[in-house]
């Protein structure tokens, strides 16, 4: 009789060791200590396979932990159960993305926004997505329905700003880099192209205030240096001169081949 008692206390203490806690692996995951995250959803998995949300926390565990290949496997488990379960869609875009495979990366993406169109995350990098594959106007569009769900973020405005770039829109860029600038003043990649659409329009003067704001962040930004120099030729050629000279030494292309602007 004890021995039998003490096999069902061991069978017990044994399923109590299996049985895994969602919370407590969530905790992990939330706290970026992914290799516990990881044992605590395997142990969740072991009693229920079917867990989807275990098996999502630990696909998107193993994918901070580089370990793709694990990671791609659970995405796959996932849709197996579930295949309008745009979240998984959505991680192997990101896998992809990582992998700089943006082709495949696409793809998924667009799986993971057809199930799930109202995910900003995800409109938001199958827009960039689009932008590396030179889908500028899909960009666009995809990145106009990110500003309609949060119309307070300044990344789109961004993104936006470089699809119209692409497209040849020099108008758009300034309109999108001036919204971006309200909320994000101190981004010099921005103002370095809102100088370079500004320079394209003829707006000489408004360029090379986009310009300074970048040489004062970044003095060795050559080509800044070269374009506010473009700009100044006529009404400064002394001072736009002395920055060719400077942006030609540091070996920038544009001010080597403007450098005949400044005689001999």
């Amino acid at each position: 009789m004890k021995r039998v008692i003490f096999l069902h206390i061991a069978v017990l203490l044994l399923a109590g060791a299996c049985i895994g806690n969602f919370k407590t692996g969530e905790f992990y995951y939330q706290n970026e200590q992914y290799e516990k995250a990881i044992a605590e959803f395997d142990k969740v998995l072991f009693v229920s396979i079917t867990d989807i949300k275990s098996m999502h926390l630990r696909a998107r565990s193993y994918e901070e932990l580089e370990e793709y290949d694990k990671a791609l496997d659970d995405y796959k488990k996932i849709l197996n159960l579930d295949p309008r379960y745009a979240q998984a869609y959505a991680g192997m875009g990101k896998i992809a993305w990582k992998l700089d495979d943006m082709k495949t990366a696409e793809k998924y993406l667009l799986l993971a926004a057809m199930h799930d169109p109202k995910d900003y995350d995800i409109l938001l990098l199958l827009s960039r997505t689009m932008i590396k594959n030179r889908r500028f106007k899909s960009a666009e569009e995809f990145l106009e329905v990110a500003l309609e769900l949060r119309p307070e973020e300044p990344m789109p405005h961004y993104y936006l700003g470089i699809a119209r770039g692409y497209s040849g829109d020099v108008l758009g860029v300034v309109t999108s880099f001036n919204k971006y600038i309200e909320y994000e003043p101190d981004n010099i990649n921005a103002h370095y192209n809102r100088g370079f659409a500004l320079m394209r329009l003829g707006y000489k003067t408004w360029a090379v205030e986009d310009f300074d704001v970048v040489l004062r962040k970044n003095p060795n930004h050559y080509e800044a240096l070269a374009r506010r120099a473009l700009c100044l030729i006529d009404k400064n050629p002394g001072k736009a001169c002395l920055d060719l000279q400077t942006a030609a030494k540091n070996g920038n292309r544009l001010a080597r081949a403007n450098l005949g602007k400044c005689g001999s």
